[in-house]
């Protein structure tokens, strides 16, 4: 597989971290001043999900695809391939974000996988460790205790 992954301990139990990565998605999935604007999840295998990030200077980038798997407090899968009702689209990558208990806290994963290895590079390329670090730093601050 053409995998990038970032984990990260988060000082919190699984369930604390679970609802933040799936009901507070909009203050941590974007690296700030970036933000995401939640359209539509339907979690369930086939559902449909939708936000749209917003950059500092206008920018907007729409985030669309299907979910693959929803494995309620455990983990979920989406992927840019599919849209709306079963629409193709240019494949881009499989997005996997799971939890798991460990030591006190959680472990949190979050994986792309692509279809190809110049895929997997143009991710690295557009600041894939930066920008999803900075996304598993923000979800931890969250959840973790202040």
């Amino acid at each position: 597989m053409h995998e990038l992954s970032i984990t990260r301990h988060i000082a919190a139990p699984p369930e604390t971290v679970w609802a933040a990565m799936v009901d507070r998605v909009a203050e941590w999935f974007c690296p700030r001043p970036w933000r995401a604007e939640i359209v539509h999840q339907d979690r369930r295998p086939g559902g449909v999900c939708a936000m749209t990030m917003h950059g500092p200077d206008g920018e907007t980038i729409p985030n669309n695809g299907l979910y693959l798997l929803w494995d309620e407090g455990r983990r979920y899968a989406v992927t840019d391939a599919i849209t709306g009702d079963l629409e193709p689209a240019g494949p881009f990558m499989i997005g996997i974000w799971e939890i798991a208990e460990e030591n006190g806290g959680t472990r949190y994963t979050a994986r792309a996988r692509h279809w190809s290895e110049a895929a997997l590079q143009q991710h690295e390329a557009m600041g894939f460790r930066e920008g999803w670090s900075v996304a598993a730093d923000q979800l931890a601050a969250l959840c973790e205790p202040g």
